[in-house]
């Protein structure tokens, strides 16, 4: 059924059962006979003001429900009770679109029991079965209609929520993409001016009495030894705060090494394919050798999606718990039914083993690659 037969139903139902109420009148009741135009015309214009009123708002429907009740007052007057069951089609269309409570569909039942050439009980089934058809149509179908109308309504509103907190949520990982490469460039900037300041003075120092010690080695060499002695204990000096300077500067390997997985979603975002980083816990607290571990395995199987599984999705989770660290790999590509050990898995397996960890594989929806570190 399509969207528009589903609308528009009981619009044709209720044109079907006017146009067989009519042609029972006529047929049972011989009505045509001496007067045919003037009932033909009448049952035209009946036909057209009730379905006129499907054609405006709810305003100006009364138009043309004043037009179809005139219509039918001429047609009981001048051509006899037969016409009935027009009326008290017309009391319902009146009640439906007034949208009244219940009981104001027993009225075209009281209605049916006025005595016409038609018989009482024939007009009293047709109302029941008119009424029938109303009332599912009014108190069913229609609350039906506006729970679904509600539960549509919930669910784009659920969605748009959905997808402005995941826009909000790449929004942030930017943001703190780019302050962690301003930070970065900030770093060097600091260590550049850090490095001149320490030790311009000191190596200049050095270069001007190595010029002076070659003029005097020949002359003065007992001077010239001692010079080069200062010299050397001067770079001493300098090296020595070289490494100071580099080990108060050097940052968290944690933060290289998600920066580093920040920088894998990058270059799979470019290249059509949508990577996203999932962390959650105390990332400080990763040795640096597992931060080694899950590097090596994640560029090696972001390799292989990119390259063997057809994609659009992989996603990096890292987890820190208590007493083990997880990490996944996964992708939404066609997955994998027979898996060989190559030299990129040989690769994984050789690393967690080093660290007696757990390293296994799910194809079941995609390629999914589930490593577990003991703590």
């Amino acid at each position: 059924m399509t969207e528009q037969l589903r609308e528009n139903y009981f619009l044709a139902i209720r044109v079907i059962l006017l146009l067989a109420l009519e042609i029972y009148i006529v047929l049972s009741q011989s009505v045509l006979t001496g007067a045919s135009d003037k009932v033909l015309l009448l049952l035209a214009l009946f036909v057209g003001a009730m379905a006129g009123k499907e054609l405006v708002k709810k305003k100006e429907k009364w138009v043309f429900f004043c037009v179809a009740i005139i219509l039918w007052g001429v047609m009981i007057t001048k051509l006899g009770m037969e016409f009935l069951l027009l009326g008290i089609l017309l009391c319902y269309e009146i009640i439906s679109v007034l949208k009244l409570g219940f009981f104001w569909y027993c009225v075209p039942v009281v209605l049916a029991c006025v005595p016409s050439e038609i018989n009482v009980y024939v007009q009293l089934l047709v109302t029941l079965f008119l009424g029938m058809i109303y009332i599912q149509h009014d108190f069913i179908i229609d609350s039906y209609r506006k729970q679904t109308k509600e539960d549509t309504i919930s669910e784009q509103r659920l969605k748009r929520n959905m997808y402005e907190k995941e826009h909000e949520l790449r929004e942030e990982i930017n943001r703190g993409l780019l302050l962690a490469e301003n930070q970065l460039l900030e770093e060097r900037e600091r260590l550049s001016q850090t490095l001149h300041d320490k030790l311009g003075h000191n190596i200049n120092g050095s270069i001007y009495q190595l010029e002076a010690i070659k003029l005097l080695m020949e002359k003065d060499p007992a001077t010239s030894k001692k010079m080069t002695q200062a010299v050397i204990d001067q770079l001493r000096t300098g090296m020595d705060e070289i490494r100071a300077i580099l080990r108060k500067e050097r940052p968290k390997k944690y933060k290289l090494a998600m920066m580093q997985l920040q920088q894998l979603c990058e270059e799979c975002n470019q290249k059509g394919v949508a990577a996203e980083l999932i962390t959650e816990g105390k990332l400080e607290e990763v040795p640096e050798k597992y931060l080694e571990i899950i590097l090596d395995n994640a560029y090696e199987a972001v390799s292989n999606s990119m390259k063997y599984a057809k994609c659009t999705k992989i996603e990096i989770k890292i987890y820190v718990m208590n007493q083990v660290i997880r990490c996944s790999i996964s992708d939404n590509g066609i997955g994998c039914e027979n898996i060989v050990d190559g030299m990129g898995l040989a690769g994984m397996r050789r690393r967690i083993r080093e660290v007696n960890g757990i390293l296994d594989f799910d194809s079941e929806v995609g390629f999914t690659i589930n490593m577990l570190l003991p703590r």
